[in-house]
């Protein structure tokens, strides 16, 4: 995975919003229109001959101000113990290069480790303090989901997915980034960028596909239908690459996701016919083979009651 290509579109995208999301003072004074992003950087280390790229640099105002200044984020998907050094490097060449103010910000999105990332970089010595160079650090892997999930930002919709959880919250997580995107209500283009970016980030397995599809299915009509659309998007998205890669693992996937509609759609009907489920039924239900998924959609015409369902998972040994 490009790590660093799927968070700069993301974050050149949406980048007055990022900003507004972790950085609001700087934000609040921000002339939005001025925002000019500047050809990637790249620096040559003259001792070691290496070459570093800068991801993302921005030329800005604030409002009712002539005079301008920079704004250097770089994301980082793993931790490097010369970060900060090298966050330094960048801004003394920039601030040297164009002679302008810089607003650094690292954005850290690795998983491990967990302990707070260094925001300095310092050179002294025992009788003088020679620098004491100083960053923003937004390390979402120290940063709780819950905390952003009424923030209505498509930044925060996005990068929900890579914020601390517990693996057992992967469903409720991924509900609540596309229960975020579709009340944003973004053009089709943008929005399937941050739905890329949170299913790139919050692959589910089946059983947590089972427990999400559950989830979804408590959701208030309204809702629900706006984050199917976005569910649907994925699925012919996803049929449409298998057909690139080869007609059997379209097939298999397209497969796959019609399972899916399907236990959707006799949860409905169980749902229509006998009251609200309990989330342990619906999980039964939604775990079930292709096969037993068919026997329960002919069986439940039958159905008068709750008890009618709960024999029927137990005589067929779910």
């Amino acid at each position: 995975m490009d790590h660093d290509r799927l968070f700069k579109e993301l974050l050149t995208t949406f980048f007055p919003e990022f900003l507004e999301l972790f950085c609001p003072e700087l934000a609040a004074r921000l002339d939005a229109d001025s925002v000019e992003f500047l050809d990637k950087e790249i620096f040559t280390d003259v001792t070691h001959g290496e070459k570093h790229e800068a991801d993302i640099v921005a030329r800005a105002r604030f409002r009712g101000e002539a005079l301008g200044f920079l704004i250097h984020v770089e994301p980082q998907s793993r931790q490097q113990n010369d970060f900060p050094r090298r966050m330094f490097t960048y801004f003394a060449r920039f601030h040297e290069k164009y002679d302008l103010p810089v607003y650094p910000i690292a954005l850290f999105s690795y998983e491990t480790p967990r302990k707070r990332a260094p925001s300095k970089y310092r050179v002294e010595f025992p009788d003088l303090k020679v620098l004491a160079f100083q960053f923003r650090v937004v390390q979402l892997n120290r940063l709780k989901w819950r905390d952003f999930v009424d923030r209505m930002n498509p930044i925060a919709a996005a990068l929900m997915s890579n914020m601390a959880m517990g693996r057992a919250e992967h469903p409720r997580v991924k509900l609540a980034c596309l229960r975020m995107l579709a009340q944003l209500q973004l053009d089709p283009a943008r929005r399937q960028l941050i739905s890329g970016f949170i299913d790139e980030y919050l692959q589910l397995t089946i059983e947590e596909k089972h427990e999400f599809e559950v989830e979804l299915e408590n959701l208030v009509p309204q809702e629900k239908e706006g984050i199917v659309e976005i569910v649907t998007s994925w699925m012919r998205e996803g049929l449409e690459q298998g057909l690139e890669q080869g007609l059997e693992q379209g097939l298999e996937q397209g497969l796959e996701q019609g399972l899916a509609h399907e236990r959707g759609t006799l949860l409905r009907q169980l749902r229509k016919r006998l009251g609200e489920l309990d989330r342990t039924v619906a999980m039964q239900v939604a775990s079930l083979p292709k096969d037993r998924l068919e026997e329960l959609g002919e069986a439940l015409l039958d159905f008068t009651s709750r008890g009618d369902l709960d024999s029927w998972l137990q005589a067929h040994r779910v």
